[in-house]
């Protein structure tokens, strides 16, 4: 055998152990030592809100029955869209995952473009958290219910003003939706988060204030906001005296959410994994009691129905912007 020969199998068993070894290493084998470092969570948000608390309580839980740190790190910017992406665009290893909202779909309709696939792009893991959207008005307000509203806004078009938490927000889309199913028209006023929009309609400024019940729950408890509706498909346990918007227009049921994904292309294994791990954490009562405080409910899936989710939101949404005539934006 020649030096040449001798050569070009030599390189032919290295290339074949470094296939052998990449292939092990998406394997179930290699799978099932995952963790074996700390995974980052990445979230999109503002600290201190409902997203980064729950992210937090999340977070430690996993990192108990997954035996190693999971770290929240916040990397804020254009509504979560700069965090999605470094998941989007990482090693589908499992080691970085990121938070999704109910905001993601919105986003995908509105948007003309993303740096990313909405769907194809994520692993989904599971949902976390929802909890309904409300709508509420002043206490002194002369719009006693939410059939009284759409009565007053269908009677004077344009006169009553209804807040969102910015132009393609859920909240936002949220109103679009009422007005397209009640054949009203109501002026929308975008504000940049809950706080500014509350300020407004205490003071008069605004008539209908559309938030989450992450918001809501303690204003609707202290007699702050009188409440109008909810959007579960169901009364609520804490308010059975507030009716569902279904309940005046059917199918009309949109909830908020939060969900767990990691990078396209990470091992079956893993995903199953988390998700295992996550649903452990959801039924546990400890984690039913905190998400009650935010006006949330757990809200375990398969990664399957997480994924069926997100794409039956996007239809739903990019639905409301063109029956509306909403611009998208860059």
């Amino acid at each position: 055998m020649n030096i040449r020969t001798r050569r070009h199998l030599a390189f032919t068993a290295i290339a074949a152990f470094t296939g052998f070894s990449c292939l092990l290493a998406g394997s179930p084998a290699a799978a099932q030592d995952y963790p074996t470092k700390p995974i980052k969570f990445l979230v999109g948000f503002t600290p201190g809100g409902s997203a980064d608390l729950v992210s937090r309580f999340v977070a430690q839980k996993m990192s108990e029955r997954l035996g190693q740190p999971v770290v929240v790190e916040q990397r804020m910017g254009a509504t979560g869209i700069i965090a999605q992406d470094a998941v989007a665009k990482a090693a589908p290893d499992g080691y970085t995952m990121v938070l999704l909202t109910g905001g993601h779909p919105t986003s995908a309709a509105i948007k003309k473009t993303l740096p990313y696939h909405p769907v194809n792009d994520f692993g989904m893991i599971s949902t976390i958290i929802e909890y309904p959207m409300a709508i509420g008005v002043r206490p002194d307000s002369p719009i006693k219910s939410f059939p009284d509203l759409l009565a007053r806004a269908k009677a004077e078009p344009g006169k009553l003003s209804m807040s969102s938490a910015g132009t393609g927000s859920l909240h936002h889309l949220l109103g679009e939706w009422i007005k397209i199913e009640s054949g009203t028209e109501m002026i929308h006023v975008p504000f940049k988060g809950a706080a500014p929009a509350y300020t407004e309609l205490l003071g008069g400024r605004i008539d209908v204030f559309i938030e989450t019940m992450t918001f809501l729950n303690v204003n609707f408890k202290n007699g702050q906001v009188r409440p109008l509706a909810v959007s579960s498909s169901h009364r609520l346990k804490d308010f059975p005296n507030v009716p569902t918007i279904s309940e005046t227009l059917p199918g009309v049921d949109p909830t908020s959410w939060l969900g767990l994904v990691v990078s396209p292309g990470t091992p079956p294994a893993i995903v199953s994994r988390l998700n295992r791990e996550l649903r452990a954490v959801l039924a546990e009562p400890a984690t039913a009691e905190r998400f009650a405080a935010l006006g949330g409910i757990p809200a375990p899936s398969t990664p399957d129905e997480m994924r069926t989710r997100v794409q039956r939101e996007i239809d739903r949404w990019t639905r409301v912007v063109k029956l509306r005539n909403i611009e998208r934006q860059d």
